[in-house]
């Protein structure tokens, strides 16, 4: 694997596609990407699109931008799948595709997927190790201990190799991104946070590799809109398991034990309503520009190398009666309020 092109660059990433706009009528807003100061597209695979269909289209639309996936789920491709599709991109893109990769959760893997969900740790190493063999263009024929790889060959190596980051929450996968990864994706985390993730990262040795951070960001000086989307997305996700166990490392355990008391109760709307304002304000970046900009600079400051904000819808994107094109000027308003600035 290979370390990304000119480390230490400024670099300001966005989540893409999104929301509110046919993918094919996004070619505009990310042609105008690079005048605003975006260095960075990065998409994201849950129940919309797929992880590189839509950085396939902006490697054509945008190619100053720097693309990377964010993230694929280890279980839910073949290695060798995961291998060639990467490959593709990293040679649509030269020298400007990440590949990051993730255990994923059990909903998305085996609910959706129909996948077991097992061994997420040891199924990113040995994917992780895949990746490194099959991405020098020799044949790979390896006892994995979550799966076997029998005579397969990359047949179309990309120049250069695109660097494999590995998507971390707690010590032990972050342990695992500084040893066998060229660095790491962090998810769900304020930007006081970063500061406790990075240092177990650089511990472990990953100093002086990419540290990606996806931030929800709601562009708006209604705060009573921002917190409740806020609070609706917390409750969802920060009840899963993994991400659960997460927050109690952060120090988050008496904070919100009534919302994971409320969830386990059945009483979802009870558990959204539990999350307190302080919780939404540091995991939820939302105010003005300028409030948004400079709160997503925190995480820069505190150890991020590629932030890359999620735009969350605004009241006016979720504005139904209004025209398409008052929406997707509102789109592009939120993506503005969100760029370096």
């Amino acid at each position: 694997m290979t370390t990304p092109t000119t480390p230490n660059a400024p670099r300001w990433g966005i989540t893409f596609p999104l929301d509110g706009i046919p993918l094919p009528d996004q070619r505009r807003l990310v042609e105008a990407l690079p005048d605003l100061g975006f260095t960075d597209l990065w998409s994201m695979e849950t129940a919309g699109a797929d992880a590189f269909t839509p950085l396939a289209l902006a490697s054509v639309w945008a190619p100053q931008l720097n693309l990377g996936t964010a993230i694929v789920p280890v279980h839910t491709r073949g290695p060798a799948l995961l291998a060639m599709q990467a490959a593709a991109l990293a040679e649509a893109a030269p020298g400007r595709f990440t590949l990051g990769v993730g255990a994923s959760s059990p909903v998305i893997v085996r609910d959706w997927n129909a996948v077991p969900h097992e061994q997420p740790y040891q199924r990113s190493r040995d994917v992780l190790r895949f990746l490194r063999a099959a991405f020098t263009g020799q044949p790979v024929d390896e006892q994995y201990e979550t799966f076997a790889v029998r005579r397969f060959r990359l047949e179309r190596v990309p120049a250069p190799v695109p660097p494999v980051l590995l998507a971390a929450l707690r010590p032990g996968m972050l342990r695992l991104a500084a040893r066998e990864a060229d660095g790491t994706i962090l998810n769900w985390l304020s930007a006081e946070d970063v500061t406790t993730a990075v240092a177990e990262f650089h511990a472990a040795g990953g100093a002086g590799k990419t540290v990606g951070a996806r931030i929800f960001v709601c562009p708006t000086t209604d705060a009573g809109h921002a917190r409740a989307l806020g609070r609706r997305l917390i409750a969802g996700y920060l009840t899963v398991p993994a991400y659960a166990a997460f927050h109690r490392w952060l120090g988050r355990d008496e904070v919100l034990k009534p919302m994971w008391d409320a969830w386990a109760a059945g009483d979802r709307k009870g558990a959204a309503a539990s999350v307190p304002d302080e919780v939404v304000d540091a995991l939820i970046v939302h105010g003005s520009a300028e409030q948004c900009r400079e709160h997503i600079r925190r995480y820069a400051a505190n150890g991020v190398t590629v932030p890359v904000p999620a735009v969350l819808p605004t009241p006016q994107m979720l504005d139904t009666a209004a025209e398409p094109r008052d929406r997707r000027k509102a789109v592009a308003e939120a993506v503005l309020a969100v760029s370096p600035g």
